[in-house]
């Protein structure tokens, strides 16, 4: 990713935080329904998990990271498992740099719909990048989840979801279980290693704050009096909204009118 003079403006209550293209990315959650995605997201921000199901039409989430004073930006699309607009799944994947595709190990056609994501993946990125002329890495993390349950109920092997990333050093698989909290940290400190992002921003590695601090949050001063030996936090902002399709468009075609050469996504409306 080329170093971009463009900032970024993330408001947020009573706050505004510039955070710069460069540090600005999308993490893209797919697969079937009922796999766990949500959860798993859940974790992530909150490290809650929710036993009730709600069907998931698109989620957007939007975590914001002070880490050594540089500021980052992470968005989280936590997509539809029915997938009604198939034109939608490709936007979000031409949009997304980090990827985790997710099956559960109890169900064998999603571990099947997790391939033919992975190949849809590879495919359009691979497009976009011939059309861009990037050579950027595609990280991408597929994670069986709910390694909870008993062994008897298991429809997919381990070896199988190996077999998977095997040719790709930019893939990882995991199995985890989002209700036990089980290899979710690890799961994403590898995505993020992959990606070469801080690996502060993995859930257990940064000290999560409040809005309230949020104007504060982005001076190279920051501290919390509390914490010591700490120069990592993350916060969740509450207001953040999906960029509109409109503007997912239209970063896709500046992207392969400049042929690459910058990255500069459109500023996102934050209410």
């Amino acid at each position: 990713f080329q170093d971009q003079a463009m900032m970024k403006t993330m408001s947020g209550g009573n706050c505004n935080l510039n955070v710069p293209a460069k540090n600005s990315y999308r993490m893209v959650v797919l697969g079937a329904s009922r796999v766990g995605k949500s959860s798993i997201v859940s974790r992530f921000l909150n490290g809650r998990f929710e036993d009730q199901y709600t069907p998931t039409i698109e989620d957007f989430h939007r975590k914001v990271y002070n880490i050594r004073g540089d500021m980052y930006q992470l968005d989280i699309l936590d997509t539809s498992g029915n997938h009604p607009f198939p034109a939608m799944r490709r936007l979000s994947i031409l949009t997304g740099d980090v990827f985790i595709l997710v099956f559960s190990l109890d169900n064998r056609e999603s571990f099947d719909e997790v391939k033919r994501l992975q190949k849809q993946i590879l495919e359009v990125k691979s497009c976009l990048k011939n059309k861009t002329k990037e050579s950027a890495d595609l990280p991408m993390v597929i994670c069986g989840n709910k390694s909870d349950h008993s062994e008897i109920f298991r429809k997919v092997r381990t070896d199988e979801g190996e077999d998977l990333v095997s040719s790709d050093e930019n893939c990882a698989y995991f199995e985890v279980s989002a209700k036990k909290n089980t290899n979710v940290d690890e799961m994403f400190y590898v995505l993020f290693s992959m990606a070469k992002l801080p690996h502060e921003m993995s859930p257990s590695l940064h000290r999560k704050i409040s809005i309230q601090y949020g104007d504060a949050f982005q001076q190279k001063s920051f501290r919390m009096r509390r914490i010591k030996d700490m120069d990592a936090y993350g916060m969740i902002s509450p207001f953040a909204r999906r960029p509109s399709v409109n503007s997912d468009l239209k970063y896709i075609k500046s992207k392969v009118l400049r042929e690459g050469q910058s990255r500069e996504r459109e500023k996102c409306t934050v209410q």
